[in-house]
């Protein structure tokens, strides 16, 4: 039996950007249907796909309105700073709010409109590589009183996605299924929408409506993925091993020129890399359990990645 991934951040740029490209009016202003009513600026569906909308990268998925949580004080935690000033600052919820904008514009749950992706949606029937919970169980407690949702092997590895979490996560697949999916995914042009530069991010980052552009400094994973011929075509690259990656190479102070391609990064391991230029399209199924069964940190993530890519560009 194939393998089965939580492709967790992955459902961003396959299953919820898409969407919206699709059905929302991307500069119409959203303050006052998701409840924004204080704030001075727009808020529009090119800031949420892009990351610029000033929102901040992680708040509890209980339930409660967006809006009326980030109005309460939280304490210091990675996950629950504010935005950088002016700068693209990753966060889920952006995607959460474009979940509630899909659904208002459509009538239907975000769940059944993501099931034309061709992927699976929780709860799901096979159980991806099980992981332990992350920092945003720690934050959690620091932001809600309410409850850390039960962990279920059937649902997404993240509290927030168990807690059910639309727009962000809730997506899984095998190597073959990801492949079929990515097939219908390019040759609809979605990717290619994405891949549009649009804000500047933090610690120099590049955001389309979707994906983030790929640079070539030293230890990026542009500077792999340009030495690849043009031509590549699509290919799904599966690791599940645990064995602990040699490192990668060291991240130069400065990303270096951006590379002609985009990507997108997952929690649980994933990643998806594409080039418009010759619709070249390469997946990672990987995940990120360690030898000793703990998370992996960033950066030996980094490094399995790293490692795969490598071991299909020589």
């Amino acid at each position: 039996m194939n393998l089965f991934y939580d492709l967790a951040s992955l459902t961003k740029p396959m299953v919820t950007a898409p969407l919206a490209l699709a059905f929302l009016d991307l500069d119409a202003d959203r303050r006052w249907a998701l409840g924004f009513h204080e704030r001075e600026t727009p808020l529009t569906v090119r800031q949420l796909l892009s990351h610029g909308s000033g929102l901040p990268p992680w708040r509890p998925f209980t339930g409660e309105p967006l809006a009326v949580q980030l109005r309460r004080a939280v304490p210091e935690h990675p996950l629950l700073r504010p935005a950088t000033a002016a700068l693209a600052t990753y966060s889920d919820l952006n995607y959460r709010l474009l979940a509630e904008l899909l659904e208002a514009e459509t009538g239907v749950p975000f769940a059944q409109l993501g099931a034309a992706s061709g992927l699976s949606g929780a709860p799901w029937v096979q159980i991806p590589t099980d992981l332990p919970d992350g920092p945003d169980a720690v934050a959690w407690g620091l932001a809600t009183d309410a409850p850390l949702p039960p962990r279920d092997p059937h649902l997404p590895q993240d509290a927030n996605a168990r807690a059910g979490m639309r727009g962000h996560a809730g997506f899984g697949t095998t190597a073959p299924q990801l492949r079929a999916a990515l097939a219908r995914w390019v040759a609809a042009g979605w990717p290619s929408r994405m891949a549009v530069e649009t804000a500047e991010g933090e610690h120099g980052t590049r955001w389309g409506l979707g994906l983030q552009t790929a640079f070539t400094g030293g230890g990026y994973f542009g500077q792999l993925l340009s030495r690849i011929t043009p031509g590549t075509g699509l290919h799904v690259l599966e690791e599940p091993a645990d064995d602990a990656p040699p490192p990668a190479p060291p991240l130069e102070a400065q990303p270096g020129p951006p590379s002609d391609w985009w990507f997108h990064l997952g929690y649980t391991g994933p990643a998806l890399f594409y080039r418009p230029s010759d619709q070249s399209c390469i997946a990672l199924l990987l995940h990120r359990r360690g030898p000793d069964g703990a998370l992996l940190d960033a950066e030996t993530l980094r490094a399995r990645r790293w490692a795969t890519l490598s071991r299909f560009v020589g």
